[in-house]
This record gives structure tokens, sequence and C-alpha cells, in this order.
């Protein structure tokens, strides 16, 4: 789309104007904290905030079998959404 503009000292010039879309915005993490390790919205945001500030959060204490289902289930949705997500597991 086109739109007029006023130039100083020269008249008025046809300038072409861009239709920018908003970026979209994700609430993916906080959605997966919810969803697989059965955080509230508030303890998701807190996670979330903590990997952003300082690169890792924990989501949650889990016995090796368990953790690694959640982390498998995690790179699954990550996956499929294609949303580069990262979930780790450390020994207590």
């Amino acid at each position: 789309m086109a739109e007029y503009i006023g130039t100083p000292g020269r008249g008025t010039a046809l300038k072409d104007r861009q239709e920018f879309k908003r970026p979209r915005r994700f609430k993916f993490v906080v959605e997966i904290l919810m969803q697989v390790f059965r955080r509230t919205h508030r303890e998701a945001m807190r996670i979330m905030m903590s990997v952003h500030e300082n690169g890792s959060g924990v989501a949650g204490v889990y016995v090796k079998a368990v953790a690694e289902t959640k982390i498998r289930t995690v790179h699954e949705l990550a996956r499929d959404n294609e949303y580069p997500l990262r979930c780790t597991m450390e020994q207590e």
C-alpha cells in the first residue's frame, strides 16, 4: 500500500508503506511446564523467568525413569511444534 507524504521544500511524494504483522507470541514453555510437569501458572512463569534470566530452571525432581519420560515428552512436543526447547536432567 502506498501513502502520500509531504516532503519539506519538495511538495508531495509517494512512499511505499509496508504492512507489518505483529509477531506471534508463544506461551509454549509455560504450557509445557503446566501440562507435563503439572505446575501452576504462577510456578510455570517463575521457572520460565529463571530459565530466561539464569539459563536454567528446575521443573521438578523425579526418579530417573519418570524424568526420562518427561524429557522425552517435552522434546516430542517441542519438535512437533517446531519450538527449540531443551530439557535435561541432573542428579540431585
